[in-house]
Parts: structure tokens; sequence; C-alpha cells
């Protein structure tokens, strides 16, 4: 796999379908940031309101943010082929039955992850790698969120730091693009300012690190079917 062959692919995606894959983050973002904007500012408030909204912005926050991650999964699909054939809407039907299962392996993966970095910050980095297929295999190949573990690093395997350095490279693009974007929104008013700048932020940038690590995905599998030896002829 070639870190700038994936890039290249997962950019002419996003710019041919940059209005699929920001209305599809927007749907979801607008709730999600809007709560969030909500929290800072009760918070702000009394402990109590805080802690209430912080705890409505982490519960609807994990389940939108997992289905989101999902749809953009399932949108990077769709449009592989050039067109674009599910509305906003049929992808988000589409990849339902499988939140459960994101949301399980993604919640556990963060918790794996979080105390890899907590304890040693290479752990960490370890299972964000191996860990980084989860959603792409349960969306695409319909794995059981505990299957999605063993699936993922079966797909990393053999490109660890290739898929690393994609990870850390779409991380720094995806991280300057967002503080470029909050800048153009820091006059406004506070809370205008962490509702809609981070709102367009993520709408423009969450979709581009799905693409990325999504094509990553592609070309793994379609490269581990390439070698894979012919299966052998039957005697005579």
């Amino acid at each position: 796999m070639n870190i700038g062959g994936v890039l290249s692919e997962a950019w002419d995606l996003y710019k041919r379908f940059l209005w699929q894959f920001f209305l599809t983050a927007f749907i979801v973002f607008v709730v999600l940031d809007l709560i969030s904007a909500l929290a800072a500012e009760a918070a702000g408030d009394s402990t109590a309101a805080g802690i209430f909204w912080a705890l409505v912005a982490l519960t609807i926050g994990i389940v939108g943010y997992f289905w989101v991650q999902a749809a953009l999964v399932e949108l990077v699909r769709d449009v592989r082929d050039g067109r674009a054939d599910r509305s906003v809407g049929e992808t988000y039907r589409a990849v339902q039955p499988r939140l459960p299962a994101v949301i399980s392996a993604g919640v556990l993966a963060a918790i794996g992850i979080g105390i890899g970095f907590i304890l040693l910050i290479v752990p960490g980095l370890f299972l964000l790698t191996i860990w980084s297929m989860i959603v792409p295999v349960i969306v695409i190949e319909g794995r059981a969120a505990g299957e999605s573990f063993r699936r993922s690093r079966e797909v990393v395997s053999g490109n660890g730091w290739t898929i690393f350095a994609l990870i850390i490279i779409t991380f720094l693009l995806v991280g300057i693009s967002s503080a470029v974007i909050r800048l153009i929104f820091a006059p406004l008013p506070d809370f205008l300012d962490n509702w809609i700048g981070a709102l367009v932020a993520h709408s423009l940038t969450i979709p581009f690190a799905a693409a990325t690590l999504t094509t990553a995905y592609f070309q793994l599998t379609a490269s581990a079917a390439a070698v894979e030896p012919d299966a052998p002829e039957p005697a005579a």
C-alpha cells in the first residue's frame, strides 16, 4: 500500500463528492456540536447544570459520532464507482443495523487505546494502528463487534508502519485544517464559535479522515486478495 496513492484517491473522492460528504456529517454534527456548545455554556452557570449537560453530550455524542463514522464509510463504498447511488437518509438507514456493533467496538477500542496512552504511549499507538480498520470491517464485511478487532489486525498485518504513518499524516491534516476553520469563526460570540465553528470544521474535515482510512481498507484488502494463492485444482 502506498500512502501517497491512498491520500490521492481519498482526496479525489472527497473533492468529487464534497457535498455528499459534507451533508452526511453536517446533519449529525449540527446536533452534537450544539449540545457540546450548550454543555460549555452550562458549565459556567452551575456545577449541577454542567454535569447534566456533560452527561447528555457524552451519551448522545457516542451514538452520533459512531453513526456518522459508519455512514461515511458506507458513503465511500457507494461512491467508489464514480456515482452516489444513495441519499443521505438512505445511507444512514443502510448502516443502522451495524450501529450497535460499531458503538460497542468503538467504545472498547477507545478505552483500550486510552489506557495504552496513559500507561505508555507506544502501546496506545500500536493499538490505534491495528484497530484502525474496525469501523470499515463492521460496515463493509458485516463483522461482529468482537470479531472486528481480530479482522482489523488481519487487514493491517504487514502494513503496520504504513498505516501508522497514514494515520499520523491524516490527523495532522485534519487538525491543521480544523484549527484554520475555527480561527475564521473566532470573532463570533463564544456560543456561536463553539457551535458553528466546530460544526463547519467537523463537517469538512471528519469526512476526509473517514475517506482516507476507508480507501486504505479497500487497497489493503485488494492487495491481500491479489496475493492469495489460487485454489488447488481438483484431483483427476
